[in-house]
């Protein structure tokens, strides 16, 4: 299945947030496939159903290496290639190494890196020294995630709480490797309305209503839509894609 004009049927693939899994993904499943759409959310390695390969040498260029792998064993073709959180990292990174099988870009309230930058390039001081100061106080390698948006139901809250995990510091502080081929595509930057004090996502946002290329979109929500308005994130979806 390949991306179509006028809204017929799209692949699209996910590039999932830290500490998470595509299991975070299973509202959307039902109906993206009620649309006619197919949608791809691989787990990183080392989280949810493949946490027995975590370890300290898991970084940003192992999620890129996954990823890159589902696309070239399902022969994945005109995908749109969405990468929610730290997964704009790794969907920047994909991108760039696999320009011709990807025919659009959509950033869900996530970090757009430009070469030599990490993730924690892109946080203020102070929530790099958190995230440090977590992977020494535990067992030197992996970070505890950060609290889940307290907009989520209690039950979301326990599912979800029930299944996010540490995750190696590799993936925050590798910086990204890239030749600009991602700039060449067209790009989709959503931003979350109902963001945190700290809000890293502002910046994205901003540079996406300001240079070519681009289209901003908002929605009412806090960081994992998915998770908390996924009616509405489909229906951007699919004005996206249309």
């Amino acid at each position: 299945m390949s991306q179509t004009a006028n809204g017929g049927p799209v692949t699209f693939l996910v590039a999932h947030g830290a500490w998470s899994a595509g299991y975070a993904w299973k509202k959307m499943h039902p109906l993206m496939a009620a649309a006619g759409h197919r949608l791809l959310t691989p787990t990183y390695t080392g989280l949810g159903e493949r946490e027995h390969l975590a370890d300290p040498s898991n970084d940003l260029e192992t999620h890129i290496r996954d990823v890159l792998a589902v696309i070239k064993y399902e022969d994945l073709r005109d995908i749109v290639l969405i990468g929610h959180s730290y997964g704009g990292m790794v969907a920047t990174g994909v991108a760039d190494r696999a320009r011709d099988r990807i025919a659009r870009l959509i950033y869900l309230d996530a970090f757009v890196p430009e070469d030599g930058q990490a993730l924690f390039d892109l946080i203020a001081p102070e929530g790099r020294l958190a995230m440090e100061a977590s992977a020494r106080d535990g067992d030197g390698w992996c970070v505890t995630p950060n609290p889940i948006p307290p907009d989520t139901s209690e039950s979301d809250m326990r599912w979800l709480l029930d299944r996010r995990l540490p995750q190696s510091i590799g993936c925050f502080n590798t910086p990204s490797r890239l030749t600009g081929a991602a700039l060449t595509l067209p790009r989709d930057y959503i931003y979350c309305t109902r963001a945190t004090p700290a809000d890293p996502f502002r910046q994205f946002a901003t540079r996406a209503k300001t240079e070519p290329g681009w289209r901003c979109h908002e929605i009412d929500g806090s960081h994992s839509p998915h998770v908390t308005a996924p009616e509405a994130l489909f229906a951007l979806f699919q004005a996206i894609v249309s």
